[in-house]
């Protein structure tokens, strides 16, 4: 019956873990080039196959589940949708590739475009960090001749077109998606090297954003799931408490 009670209470740990995760989803369904997460629950062995003390598959009394848990969360890189804003400074990916950003001397990489546009003419994210070319180096316009650019401040080849200049901005890949690791809300942090997409397969939005990837209905039902397998678990704590007190009650009352 003890031991009930730590399967349950491992049952509960981890469903509160995954609903961390699902809420965290749910804070962004309107962060820009969002991408969403998902936590891997496994079968637990017993404590004494997780000690050594016995292996899987033994037969013997501790071959006997322990629980559940969360292993790992993982990033999943599903593109959200691409929808127009209106705003002559923001900027959508279409297909592969990410924005690099200067993060002191880090280089990080976003699918949010909302950029911004500073007094001075360096373009920036929200968080006010510097935005990079293609050659590595901040982004500056002219700002004279951004307060009288007529049309668009990028073109579909992810360009910033004021003052009659086109700079390229910096859009690159890594080799891999599992090289890179979260970084904030919307930005990556890449453990391997990465490259810049070809000039033949850039492809860009004006006046777009790639909003986030978080669905917020099917969070909703994922996080009602989940409350309700973690108060099961509570529940089932509450009821073997109660029996264990009533099985220690009776038997002091017999001795």
């Amino acid at each position: 019956m003890v031991y009930g009670l730590y399967i349950s209470a491992e049952g509960a740990q981890a469903q509160s873990r995954r609903l961390e995760v699902i809420a965290n989803n749910l804070a962004n369904v309107n962060t820009p080039g969002f991408k969403s997460e998902f936590a891997i629950l496994e079968a637990r062995d017993s404590e004494a196959i997780n000690e050594y003390l016995d292996s899987p598959g033994s037969g013997s009394i501790n071959n006997i589940g322990g629980g559940v848990m969360v292993r790992e969360t993982k990033t999943s890189f599903e593109p959200g949708p691409i929808t127009p804003t209106g705003n002559r400074e923001d900027l959508a990916i279409r297909g592969d590739g990410y924005f690099q950003v200067q993060y002191g001397d880090q280089v990080l990489l976003t699918r949010g475009g909302n950029f911004l546009f500073t007094p001075d003419g360096n373009l920036t994210t929200q968080e006010g960090y510097p935005v990079l070319g293609i050659d590595g180096t901040p982004i500056q316009v002219d700002p004279e001749a951004k307060a009288v650019q007529p049309g668009e401040y990028f073109n579909d080849r992810g360009e910033v077109i004021i003052g009659g200049e086109a700079i390229p901005l910096g859009i690159a890949r890594p080799q891999s998606n599992a090289d890179l690791v979260k970084f904030g809300k919307n930005f990556f942090r890449s453990l391997g090297p990465v490259d810049q997409i070809p000039e033949e397969e850039r492809s860009a939005a004006p006046g777009m954003l790639e909003r986030s990837a978080a669905n917020p209905i099917t969070e909703m039902m994922a996080m009602i799931e989940t409350t309700r397998a973690y108060e099961s678990n509570v529940n089932m704590i509450k009821t073997q408490d109660e029996a264990l007190g009533n099985l220690l009650g009776r038997v002091l009352r017999q001795s």
